[in-house]
């Protein structure tokens, strides 16, 4: 060999290089396209074929839910009444979840129908009020839809208050109703009702019955039991008394049942049975009404005390038969001026004859400075809410609406 190249091999030898290094990229090619394909879900798993190859299962659902939620009043609203406009509604999908709150943050209770496509409050609104309505819904795949609106409802020109007894935080006796003297006549009764919610502890079921368009009375079917607890929620902010008066109350009292006191008046017998607690503690001579003005039968509650009042005859249609400046330790019985008080002019009365003009007389004295004397000791052994029974007397039963006199109706027609 001379050491020359031979030129037919160094030829030979590059042509083989290239055509090797050719197939190795075309196999690299192959592979990499395999794995791609292989692997386009992007953590190899299985494609279930639901997503149409666009993607795999990770692919979020970006369709637009079909649940369409509508709220009644509309958005910035004004004006609005404050019973059977808010409404709201689900389409093509159900309610889960609605909130509605006013502008101290407190919400307003109600409830999603059975179906899910609607929901009420379960009471009137408050006026002048500005309130947030909060509501979702979901389409039957779940894919969720939601509303935020907002109103105000109206401010009434005419508006009406209740005033009521016995007073916030008061003990009170074992007849004592929960009585509501509205400052307007009423036309919606039911509605007006309904807004006044009283609980008790122990509970008991109370009712309310009314007194021609203008007086609601609440009570038991019997007398309250001593320790009771009594819990009044007047909701009348924006309920609707009669067309255009609105109630402008929300107010919240309570007031508790002290011990039993029943005391019964035996008008022939000239005597009164103080029983506490269903145990007689005293007897007391009385002196009723006498002929043509009696003393009306039934039961009466303690309505009023005055340790010291004028009673004037022409007040009550006796015109001038008497006019004492000074009757001492009053208690009020009826609205139409029956009491039972203290009785200084009576002389031998007591416990003997009826002699006075329809009210119900103890011993006293002038001034009622006397502790000692039946009367005084009555006045300060009484509370508001306390019965006094009379029976016995030739006069008919005390109206229920007299006074708060509720008990002489029975239980049948005052839930009527």
């Amino acid at each position: 060999m001379d050491g020359r190249p031979i030129s037919g091999a160094s030829v030979g030898g590059g042509k083989t290089a290239r055509t090797a290094r050719g197939l190795l990229a075309l196999l690299l090619g192959v592979l990499l396209l395999a794995t791609a394909a292989c692997g386009g879900s992007g953590g190899g798993g299985k494609d279930d074929g639901k997503d149409g190859g666009k993607g795999g299962s990770h692919t979020a659902d970006t369709a637009p839910s079909k649940a369409e939620v509508t709220v009644s009043p509309k958005d910035g609203a004004t004006s609005v009444d404050t019973s059977g406009a808010l409404k709201v509604s689900a389409a093509e999908g159900k309610l889960t979840e609605v909130t509605v709150k006013d502008d101290k943050g407190d919400e307003v209770p109600g409830k999603i129908s059975a179906d899910g496509t609607g929901w009420q409050p379960e009471r009137h609104l408050a006026a002048s009020t500005q309130y947030k309505v909060h509501a979702l819904a979901k389409d039957p795949d779940g894919r969720p839809a939601a509303k935020d609106t907002s109103f105000t409802t109206l401010t009434p020109k005419n508006t009406f208050v209740g005033i009521f007894t016995p007073e916030d935080g008061s003990k009170v006796g074992v007849g004592m109703p929960f009585s509501l003297h509205f400052t307007r006549g009423i036309t919606h009764p039911e509605d007006v009702e309904k807004a006044v919610r009283i609980t008790t502890e122990p509970q008991v079921d109370v009712r309310g019955h009314w007194f021609g368009n203008d007086r609601l009375d609440f009570r038991p079917e019997h007398y309250w039991k001593s320790g009771t607890k009594v819990t009044v929620a007047l909701d009348l902010d924006g309920v609707e008394g009669r067309d255009g008066v609105y109630g402008k109350q929300d107010k919240k009292l309570t007031f508790t049942v002290g011990r039993s006191q029943v005391s019964t008046v035996d008008a022939k017998k000239h005597s009164m049975t103080v029983e506490r607690d269903g145990k007689v503690v005293k007897k007391v001579p009385i002196t009723a009404g006498g002929p043509g003005h009696t003393t009306y039968n039934g039961q009466m509650v303690i309505s009023e005390k005055l340790r010291v009042t004028r009673m004037n005859g022409e007040t009550v249609g006796f015109g001038g038969e008497y006019d004492i400046p000074d009757v001492p330790h009053a208690m009020r019985l009826s609205n139409s001026g029956t009491f039972i008080h203290g009785n200084y002019w009576s002389g031998g009365a007591f416990g003997n004859y009826n002699a006075s003009h329809g009210c119900v007389g103890l011993r006293d004295v002038r001034g009622g400075y006397d502790k000692k004397a039946p009367a005084a000791w009555f006045y300060d052994s009484s509370l508001l809410g306390d019965v006094v029974v009379v029976k016995n007397s030739p006069d008919k039963t005390v109206q229920p609406d007299n006074g708060l006199n509720g008990w002489n109706m029975s239980w049948s027609d005052w839930t009527k």
